[in-house]
């Protein structure tokens, strides 16, 4: 994601001060690590289109979104990572103006398509465990077809200005360096903040309200239960209690609607033999050991987050505002974008690994490709 600043790790000569066989070594270690982080952000991103679109119970509407974010993560990969890694390799622009404005504007548009991804992600979570009931009727695909389509459309109005004056100032006769040149104060607050600042502070709120709702229905949960038990299931009232209550508990922080978990706690309710979880002893161990799951996994998605992309945008923005002086090393601007970039490596991972669905998809997939 390489244009805020005039001297970007995607557009400047990265190595120009390595020279001799240990530097050559060096450059040499640089480009197979970065190279293996491409192929492992591919194959992970796939891994999970394919385990969606080959899985019909991941057929879910909260799924489309975590396929929409593995598509756009793994345009990050295929489009993105490997031209970096070739400007490194060769310390020069082989490829022309019109494949360098092409690449920027595609690092703009994806590496914020990513990030705003995740926003949506939190506000289809943030919904299904405030108003699960009512949320659950409206989660279809068709809003996340439109949740899809605003956040490319946001990506594309925070990507697309620079494109008018970095042709004004290009340089017909020098196509060895691909550079965003500008000095646009108001560009620079306009992209930080619509690309990260923005997204940080409605992530950050939205798993905080996240966590307080699930920690209040965890501790709601045992004695609605009862009630429920108590021969009240006959009343609408208690009927709607007993679902909001189990609504988070049952989806554990996954991404699968609860729609499915909901009709079988229908059953268990009407049946009147919804199983009590041992003494007020056992159940509050249960509740205690759910409620730091839930924090765990709300803090590594925060943190995988904050820790890729914060150091990036903080220096993008004092260099942008002339508030810290850009030096002449690429070695900072270099890791600084790599590391923005793993967080489309780590995506799949986070977003996945806490869903049973998700697991036996991929082992599913995996024995397909065993048995070939």
């Amino acid at each position: 994601m390489d244009w805020l600043v005039m001297d970007s790790p995607g557009a400047a000569n990265v190595t120009s001060g390595m020279a001799g066989p240990a530097m050559a070594a060096e450059k040499v270690a640089v480009v197979v690590f970065l190279g293996s982080l491409t192929v492992l952000t591919t194959l992970l991103n796939g891994g999970v289109m394919a385990a969606i679109c080959t899985t019909k119970k991941l057929h879910l509407p909260a799924n489309y979104l975590i396929c929409s974010l593995a598509v756009t993560d793994f345009l990050v990969a295929i489009l993105v990572m490997p031209l970096s890694i070739l400007y490194v390799a060769v310390e020069t622009w082989p490829l022309g103006q019109a494949v360098c404005e092409a690449w920027l504007s595609l690092d703009m548009t994806c590496c914020t398509c990513s990030i705003l991804h995740l926003c949506t992600i939190a506000l289809d979570r943030y919904w299904a465990i405030t108003n699960a009931v009512e949320y659950t009727y409206k989660r279809t695909a068709r809003r996340a077809a439109i949740m899809v389509a605003a956040v490319w459309v946001i990506s594309a109005l925070i990507s697309v200005p620079p494109l008018f004056w970095r042709r004004g100032h290009a340089n017909p006769g020098n196509h060895t360096d691909c550079v965003i040149t500008h000095d646009h104060v108001g560009y620079t607050l306009y992209s930080t903040v619509g690309a990260f600042y923005g997204p940080l502070v409605l992530i950050l709120v939205l798993y905080c309200r996240i966590y307080v709702a699930a920690k209040a229905l965890y501790q709601k949960r045992g004695s609605t239960r009862q009630q429920c038990v108590a021969g009240r299931s006959d009343s609408q009232n208690s009927f709607g209690n007993c679902r909001s209550a189990h609504a988070f508990c049952v989806s554990e922080l996954s991404t699968t609607d609860p729609a499915p978990e909901l009709d079988r706690l229908d059953g268990i309710i009407i049946a009147g033999a919804a199983p009590l979880e041992g003494g007020a002893g056992e159940r509050a161990r249960i509740r205690l050991s759910r409620e730091r799951k839930a924090a765990r996994t709300l803090g590594l998605i925060l943190g995988a987050f904050v820790l890729c992309w914060l150091p990036f945008f903080l220096r993008e923005l004092l260099v942008g505002l002339n508030l810290l002086q850009d030096s002449e090393s690429t070695l900072l601007p270099i890791a600084l974008t790599w590391l923005g970039y793993v967080n489309s490596l780590i995506n799949p991972l986070l977003y996945t690994s806490f869903n049973e669905d998700f697991k036996y998809a991929f082992k599913k997939l995996l024995k397909c490709k065993g048995h070939q």
